[in-house]
C-alpha cells in the first residue's frame, strides 16, 4: 500500500515554525565543526561548547556542520556522530546524537528502536504515527526502508497484532482496508472516519458528536475501548484537537510523578524543538499552571539538563 499521492512533501523549514530553535545568525559551518573538534581533543570533554552549538542551529545548519567535520577530518564514515559517541554518555549523549539526524532520520530511529529486540514500545509507535503529517509519513516510510533496508509497514505488522496493528497501518497509509477479522462496530467506525478524515472536517464531526450524544469523543473511547487501542485512538483524537496539546501531556506524562520517562522527554525535546515548542510550552503552562522550563529543571540534571533547557528556550 502507498501513501496518496494527493498530498506534496513540506519541509518543516517551508511550514513557517513555532519552534525555540530557529537559525543562527552569522552561521558559520567550519567555525562550528572546529569547536567541536577542540571540544573532543585531549583528555576530557568540553560539555559547554556542544551545548553552545547544537542546540542553538537548525537540523539544516547541523547537516553542514556534519559535512565540514567530515572533511576536516578527511573519512567517509558519520564521524561528527561517532566521535560524540566515543566521548559521552547515557541521556545527554541520546540528545546529541538525535540533535545531528535529520527529522525523517531520527523518527525511523525511534520507531526502529520501538520495534527490534524484545518486546514493543507501543507508546513510541502511537506518539509518532498519530502526530505526523502524511507529508511527514511519506518521507518517514522512505527514510525507513532507506535506512533499515525493510518496510515500516511490514515491521510494524510483525510486531503488533489485532485492531491495534489495523489502526497503525491506517496511519502509515491513510488507507483503511476491511478484514476478514470481526470487530465491534464501534471500533470500525472509529477507524474509518479517524485515518481517513482531514482534520476541519473532523473537527466539525467531534462537534456535532457532541450535540448529538451529549459526551465528548475522547469519553466515548475511554468508554468503549481500553490497552493500546484506547492510547492510539485518544492520541489520533487529541492531535486533531491541538497538537501542541498532545504534546504537552507527553512531557508532562514523562516528568510527573516518581521518575521521568526519558526516552518520551527527550524524543518530544528534539523532535518538536524546531516546528512548535513555543506553542507546546504555552500549552503545558496553561493545562499544568507550571512551566515545561521549571518541570525539566526539577526532573532532570548535569548536562542532560542544560541541553534540554537550551532546547526549551526561555522561561514564560
Amino acid at each position: 500500500m502507498t501513501v496518496s499521492r494527493r498530498f506534496r512533501c513540506v519541509s518543516v523549514l517551508q511550514l513557517g515554525s513555532r519552534g525555540t530553535v530557529t537559525e543562527a545568525a552569522g552561521f558559520n559551518p567550519d567555525q562550528d565543526a572546529e569547536a567541536l573538534r577542540k571540544a573532543m581533543k585531549g583528555a576530557g570533554t568540553d560539555e559547554a561548547a556542544i551545548i553552545s552549538i547544537l542546540p542553538h542551529r537548525t537540523i539544516a545548519q547541523r547537516q553542514l556542520i556534519k559535512e565540514s567535520y567530515k572533511r576536516a577530518v578527511g573519512k567517509v564514515r558519520d564521524t561528527l556522530a561517532d566521535d560524540l559517541k566515543s566521548e559521552l554518555t547515557g541521556n545527554f549523549e541520546k540528545v546529541v546524537i538525535g540533535l545531528l539526524m535529520t527529522a525523517p532520520v531520527y523518527d525511523a530511529y525511534e520507531l526502529r528502536n520501538a520495534i527490534k529486540g524484545a518486546g514493543t514500545d507501543e507508546a513510541c509507535l502511537i506518539e509518532i504515527l498519530a502526530s505526523r503529517t502524511i507529508s511527514e509519513m511519506r518521507t518517514l516510510v522512505a527514510t525507513y526502508n532507506k535506512e533499515y533496508g525493510k518496510s515500516l509497514e511490514d515491521d510494524v505488522c510483525g510486531d503488533t497484532s489485532g485492531m491495534f496493528k489495523r489502526v497503525l497501518v491506517s496511519l502509515l497509509t491513510e488507507i483503511y482496508e476491511a478484514g476478514e477479522a470481526h470487530w465491534g462496530t464501534d471500533e470500525v467506525k472509529f477507524l474509518t472516519v479517524l485515518c481517513v478524515r482531514n482534520r476541519n472536517h473532523l473537527l466539525k464531526v467531534f462537534e456535532e458528536y457532541k450535540r448529538i450524544s451529549g459526551r465528548d469523543i475522547e469519553d466515548s473511547i475511554k468508554r468503549e475501548m481500553s490497552g493500546c487501542l484506547e492510547e492510539v485512538f485518544l492520541a489520533i483524537v487529541r492531535c486533531i484537537k491541538s497538537k501542541p496539546g498532545f504534546f504537552a501531556e507527553r512531557l508532562h506524562k514523562s516528568m510527573k510523578g516518581l521518575g521521568t520517562t526519558d526516552s518520551i522527554l527527550i524524543r518530544v525535546m528534539v523532535s518538536r524543538s524546531e516546528i512548535d515548542m513555543q506553542d507546546i510550552k504555552a500549552e503545558f503552562l496553561k493545562t499544568y499552571g507550571k512551566s515545561l522550563h521549571s518541570f525539566i529543571k526539577g526532573d532532570t540534571s548535569g548536562d542532560y539538563r542544560k541541553i534540554l533547557l537550551e532546547l526549551c528556550g526561555k522561561e514564560i
